[in-house]
């Protein structure tokens, strides 16, 4: 057993400590934070520290006797290796929204016995799901308790890296418009006060950016807002003096991060507070005053940030285009290098390209880790190779990269597989199968308000014909440097709902997949902007909306099996094509502009 397995289960015991000392039989490590972001800060990574599985999603059940990891199809393989040996069972989940684990815990759990979940990471809308289905079961919840507290010495303090502002002209809307806006939102609702949890929110309604989280340009803090002003709960010497004085002026006032559910508990007796059920953790709700009124509907910041304005898509260009660049320097250096018979790895990759995207304009840092898979680890779809764990790249076959950066006018992700040495017919239709799912909806127009998963079966029809398929969403809203992954749109096979709904200015990722285990992986994916076009019965059928292909970079071409595409296709990929070649050539020069040329030659129908 290997030190890391070794140590997984000691802390599993330390765990196990706890919940005795507490009098609960289980509990419930979710990966969440009290602000139910995604990546989360160190101190909240307990569901990885317990378990050794580095995935961004899934979730851990303790009990006296067992433990389980929750996770889906995207994390399989992955979760495997990381608990093999660690008395973990891993709960194959159908998707990242399963609460498969709620069943579990009552199967596990006898009548009268406690579930503990910590109630400052736990959503409120899982809190509403997770107290009925314990109450059906007879299981008590206790919500008051941190159990990791006691189990995990060590355990990372808070952030303390300063906050900036995302300064105009890249900051295109002014602090005092989006307050504006917000308490627009509210008066129209009747409400008095908001608070906004999400750092993603805070980060974009205040004009400001911090690195509390790896890749994601955010910090920890809450917002509560007020008809005239409001208070920026956050960690101590966070924000530099002069920021906070211009704050200051537009009624944002500074308060220790760890008093805001005291802010909400002394609300006045008539405030009526609006909240996110899905953006707010059960602890803050129930720190509420039982006589306030409470409006639960989406955050007003979460429907605007997503709609990203004229003068932002300008930036967003322009920093598609430095990133295509970097692409381009990279993979002329990458393909030159192997000519040249040097060896590469997966962790080469990630070095170099970041290399490269550090040169660009603007550029602050990475949007995610780098996913550089050759062969069966490009069957992974969140794989990351490590200093422990790499593939040599070697042989035939193909090589996925997932990448993105962050500029100070747009969030960046792209994905390419490309072809080293011979590529045999299956991976030539694999690749083709993908390709046209990624063409179909690229070239789809729909009306305005569509609800964006009912556009998920566009891209998979091509792979759905041949009786294929893949596990994750087609595609994610991207924010503008904020975080790469943003609602509240999502192309995927998700229940539709109204805030879904695509509107003008929002940017969504389209990447189908295929992915054959232990063999290789292929994915296409560029970002796309909702933009407005005219059409003749315009005035009987309403406003219709098309796909701005964002991304420059070109699609191998080399992998296509040419018998399975339509003119129609071949004809919009030469004119992407031509987009790439015009929009980048005056960016680079020498091996890079001569690769930029080959890559982006049209192909004959």
């Amino acid at each position: 057993m290997d030190t890391r397995t070794h140590e997984t289960r000691l802390r599993i015991e330390r765990l196990r400590d706890a919940l005795a000392a507490t009098g609960a039989h289980a509990v419930l490590v979710p990966s969440s934070d009290p602000h139910l972001s995604e990546y989360l800060p160190g101190r909240w990574q307990g569901r990885e520290w317990l378990s050794g599985f580095t995935g961004s999603v899934g979730s851990l059940v303790v009990t006296r006797e067992h433990a389980a990891l929750f996770a889906d199809s995207r994390y399989w393989a992955q979760a495997e290796a990381q608990i093999a040996g660690s008395g973990i069972q891993l709960e194959k989940m159908a998707s990242g929204a399963s609460t498969q684990y709620i069943d579990w815990i009552a199967q596990q759990l006898k009548p009268g016995q406690v579930l503990a979940v910590d109630g400052q990471v736990l959503g409120l809308s899982l809190a509403n799901a997770l107290r009925g289905a314990m109450h059906r079961a007879g299981i008590q919840l206790r919500t008051d308790a941190d159990l990791l507290q006691a189990a995990w010495d060590g355990r990372p303090d808070l952030p303390t890296e300063a906050v900036y502002e995302h300064q105009a002209p890249h900051a295109a809307v002014a602090r005092a418009d989006k307050l504006a806006r917000v308490r627009k939102a509210m008066a129209s609702i009747g409400a008095s006060h908001h608070l906004v949890s999400t750092v993603d929110d805070v980060a974009w309604l205040l004009n400001l950016r911090g690195a509390d989280v790896e890749c994601n340009p955010v910090f920890i803090a809450h917002l509560l807002l007020d008809p005239t002003g409001g208070h920026l709960f956050i960690g101590n010497g966070k924000v530099p003096a002069d920021v906070a004085a211009r704050l200051a002026a537009d009624g944002i006032q500074l308060a220790p991060y760890d008093q805001a559910a005291a802010a909400l508990a002394a609300l006045p007796a008539d405030a009526k507070l609006l909240i996110d059920p899905r953006r707010i953790t059960l602890g803050l709700r129930e720190a509420v005053p039982a006589g306030n009124k409470v409006v639960e509907q989406i955050n007003p910041s979460t429907l605007l940030k997503s709609r990203k304005t004229p003068a932002e898509a300008v930036f967003i260009r322009e920093a598609m285009a430095e990133d295509g660049a970097a692409m381009c320097e990279f993979y002329a250096e990458f393909e030159a290098s192997l000519a040249r018979g040097e060896r590469w790895s997966e962790l080469d990759v990630d070095t170099r390209l970041s290399a490269q995207r550090r040169k660009r304009k603007n550029f602050i840092g990475l949007s995610f880790s780098t996913i550089a898979g050759w062969m069966a680890n490009g069957a992974l779809p969140h794989y990351r190779a490590t200093p422990e764990s790499f593939a040599q790249i070697e042989g035939d076959g193909l090589l996925l990269i997932d990448s993105g950066g962050q500029y100070l006018g747009g969030t960046t992700d792209i994905t390419r597989v490309w072809p080293i040495g011979t590529v045999n017919t299956a991976q030539k239709r694999d690749y083709t199968l993908v390709l046209k799912g990624t063409l179909a909806l690229s070239r789809t127009r729909f009306p305005r308000g569509t609800l964006s998963p009912m556009l998920d079966a566009i891209a998979r029809a091509p792979l759905w014909e041949h009786g294929l398929d893949y596990g994750h969403g087609t595609g994610h809203g991207v924010g503008y440097f904020l975080n790469v992954h943003e609602g509240p749109q999502s192309i995927s096979k998700a229940i539709p709902e109204p805030q879904m709904a695509m509107e003008p200015g929002m940017i969504t990722s389209i990447e189908p997949g295929l992915y054959r285990p232990g063999l290789w992986g292929v994915r296409i994916e560029n970002l796309v902007m909702n933009v407005a076009v005219d059409t003749p019965e315009k005035n009987a059928f309403g406003e219709m909306l098309a796909f701005e292909t964002l991304t420059l970079c070109p699609i191998d071409t080399r992998c296509i099996d040419l018998s399975l595409m339509r003119a129609d296709e071949i004809a919009w990929l030469n004119d992407y094509h031509a987009t790439v070649r015009g929009r980048l050539q005056p960016l680079v020069s020498g091996a890079a502009l001569a690769w930029l040329l080959t890559r982006t030659e049209p192909i004959a129908a």
